[in-house]
């Protein structure tokens, strides 16, 4: 692989956010300062663009099994999607397995899914959707193999008991694994959907009704307690998306709970409740779970990025609206859950929290970057510009305006969430391991390109 030289952008590194020259080789940064020169090496001029480390987006589900549908995105069309938005690693949330199988099922199907597909390096969480011995003891078998983190739910057909998921958090403290939670009351959401679709009540409208906020906080606290009492056992809320969850988390942290990680997505920063009042069933573009809140919720959140949300991710599980979606036309239940989103997320948090001025640029890094990478043990490779780190690297150009729509991504799926948002700042090149493979709208890497990573095991 040719030696590559980016010059003269605003650069975000681990230690400092100043103008500076970047050398890449052989897959890693070699080189980080002023008037770096390599006669031989591939030349990027980067003058008056920003330099991030490249995205690490730790909730996708691509090629995802629903039952009644599955995930228009596979590991090729998803993660080119994603270079093409500046993100150059993703961890995939598996979908369920058959009952009772193996904790390995779904680990080994998802390796067949995204060998020869992949374009970006990748890595899996676990799922737990049943608990007895042999999938504590393979808990730790998995995690030799780079699998460190779990997915629990609370809600859906494969849901855990408290006392199961207490087995696993406890097991979890035991070898350094982080758990991460889909915090949801299953009781009271089912019961309230059974009443609505008796009722006849089943428009779009009714879905966030249906799993209120209240739902999804307490399940929250409820996890961060069992947490507690399990000596502090590593947990990470996924999708936060309401105030009152944010409150529970907030309160355990500042009463000393420890490993404690909040995620949020883009889809509860920026859209609102609203949408499943859209004209006919075109709120079911948005259906997802947990729903969109109110903008008093969207507020909280935007308000905490600062602070005390540690990651931004997206759960990026699209299905197309024309084939997929319309199965919810005449029953909200009936539609499958998830929005799309993987290609979108840097751009928006950029425009959306850096040009605006609701977070720093280097908190932008954080949060889209170097935290996810922290917490799901792929630091020091992935998540910063450091000498030494994979030369994992976006340019992105401040000044390029953007309308965000269906036309401009690469995600495959018939409509964009945020259709007609006006973004100031878009990614122009993205590089993975030192090869560029997006430049200026057009991508070039190969599928099977992407290398799965072994992450290491959770460290406080």
């Amino acid at each position: 692989m040719k030696d590559l030289l980016i010059k003269g952008g605003f650069t975000v590194t681990e230690d400092v956010e100043a103008l500076c020259d970047i050398l890449c080789s052989g897959g890693k940064i070699k080189q980080i300062g002023k008037n770096i020169s390599a006669a031989d090496a591939e030349l990027i001029d980067a003058a008056g663009k920003i330099v991030i480390p490249g995205g690490v987006d730790v909730h996708t589900h691509l090629s995802l099994d629903a039952g009644i549908a599955v995930a228009s995105d596979d590991f090729f069309t998803g993660t080119v999607a994603a270079a093409c938005g500046g993100t150059t690693t993703i961890v995939d949330h598996p979908a369920f397995g058959p009952a009772g199988c193996s904790l390995d099922h779904q680990i080994k199907k998802y390796h067949r899914l995204a060998e020869g597909k992949a374009v970006i390096d990748y890595g899996f969480h676990g799922v737990i959707q049943h608990v007895d011995n042999d999938v504590l003891s393979m808990m730790q078998t998995l995690m030799k193999e780079g699998i460190t983190s779990y997915k629990i739910y609370l809600t859906y057909g494969f849901k855990l008991s408290d006392d199961n998921v207490f087995r696993v958090l406890r097991r979890a403290k035991e070898i350094n694994a982080l758990i991460t939670v889909h915090p949801e009351n299953d009781g009271i959401i089912n019961l309230l959907r059974d009443e609505f679709r008796a009722a006849g009540k089943t428009s779009p409208h009714y879905h966030p009704l249906s799993r209120p906020a209240e739902c999804e906080a307490e399940a929250i606290n409820r996890m961060i307690l069992m947490a507690h009492i399990a000596d502090d056992a590593p947990l990470y809320i996924v999708h936060l998306s309401n105030a009152l969850g944010l409150e529970f988390i907030k309160i355990a942290r500042d009463r000393g709970q420890k490993n404690l990680y909040a995620e949020t997505c883009p889809q509860y920063l920026f859209l609102d409740e609203s949408r499943y009042d859209l004209p006919g069933i075109e709120g079911l573009k948005y259906l997802m779970c947990p729903p969109l809140r109110r903008p008093s919720d969207e507020e909280a959140l935007l308000q905490a990025l600062p602070s005390d949300i540690n990651t931004v991710a997206t759960d990026h599980c699209p299905f197309f609206f024309e084939t997929q979606k319309i199965l919810g036309k005449d029953d909200f239940t009936k539609c499958p859950s998830g929005v799309p989103g993987i290609e979108e997320r840097i751009p928006l948090m950029f425009s959306e929290g850096v040009m605006k001025k609701r977070i720093s640029l280097r908190r932008f890094t954080e949060l889209c970057s170097t935290n996810p990478a922290k917490i799901f043990g792929l630091y020091p490779e992935k998540g910063v510009i450091k000498e030494g780190a994979d030369a994992d690297i976006v340019i992105i150009d401040p000044d390029k305006n953007v309308t965000l729509g269906k036309n401009l991504l690469h995600e495959n799926v018939d409509y964009c969430a945020y259709e007609g948002f006006e973004l100031q700042g878009w990614p122009l090149c993205t590089i993975s391991r030192g090869e560029v493979i997006l430049r200026d709208g057009v991508f070039s890497g190969d599928a099977g390109r992407g290398k799965f990573i072994t992450r290491k095991e959770f460290s406080r």
